[in-house]
């Protein structure tokens, strides 16, 4: 229990430091830190991977610490805000270490939303979305809102969110779909010519193609023929000993 509280309050750093040290009856006369120890465990018993959950995915995001506002919180001159984030406002977050500021863990590769954990709480996350999330419905990464933001400088938050969906809209409609001026007005040229190219009278009926011989049906086996005997397979039975003798 030692090493569960020394992780807990210190990080990691708790399992390996010689104050707590466990002796072991194979090894008289020498310490092992619960590290070391439980390398032992799983060298010997294996140990049975488990699932990532949704938390846990959220907890290796990049982290940061921001103050949570009346309008919400600011990452990149993007606002975020929900409606659970209310009793968070102007408030301290209570961890003295970062001014009182809260813990802001977010996805590089999708600005859509962000995760604030909830200090006052028990440590859960409150998720917030974007302000403008409906201006740009392609989900994007920091990569794009960078890259438009470095040609608008001083541009405002809604500038650059329909810059960006400026230029996910010609990503997607790929070379020849996205052109203008003279090359749009050639196309609609070349469509209206062709719909007035059209024949005004209705063209002959197709000559309908001979139907094919009929082949001769194939051969029966004889009645005389003996079928080959047709054995069924058993059921599985998934407790069944494998390594049994029949």
């Amino acid at each position: 229990m030692l090493g569960v509280r020394e992780l807990g309050s210190g990080g990691h750093l708790g399992l390996t430091r010689g104050h707590l040290a466990q002796g072991d009856p194979a090894h008289p006369g020498r310490l092992f830190t619960p590290n070391e120890k439980y390398a032992a465990l799983v060298e010997a018993c294996g140990y049975v991977p488990v699932a990532l959950e949704g938390d846990d995915y959220i907890e290796l995001l990049p982290a940061e610490w921001r103050a949570v506002n009346d309008y919400g919180i600011r990452i990149k001159n993007r606002t975020y805000n929900s409606a659970d984030l209310g009793p968070m406002r102007r408030h301290h977050s209570g961890v003295m270490a970062k001014r009182g500021l809260w813990e802001i863990h977010r996805d590089p590769y999708d600005v859509s939303r962000i995760w604030v954990r909830n200090h006052c709480g028990r440590g859960d996350w409150v998720p917030a979305v974007w302000k403008h999330l409906k201006r740009v419905p392609v989900p994007f990464g920091e990569l794009a809102w960078d890259h438009e933001a470095r040609k608008l400088p001083g541009a405002t938050e809604a500038e650059i969110a329909d810059a960006v969906a400026a230029l996910l809209t010609r990503a997607h409609a790929g070379p020849g779909r996205s052109r203008t001026g003279k090359a749009a007005k050639k196309d609609g040229g070349v469509a209206a010519r062709t719909k007035v190219a059209r024949p005004s009278t209705p063209l002959p009926p197709a000559i309908p193609e001979p139907e094919p011989a009929n082949e001769a049906a194939p051969e029966r086996p004889a009645e005389s023929e003996e079928l080959a005997e047709v054995i069924p397979l058993g059921l599985f039975d998934p407790l069944e000993n494998p390594w049994r003798r029949s």
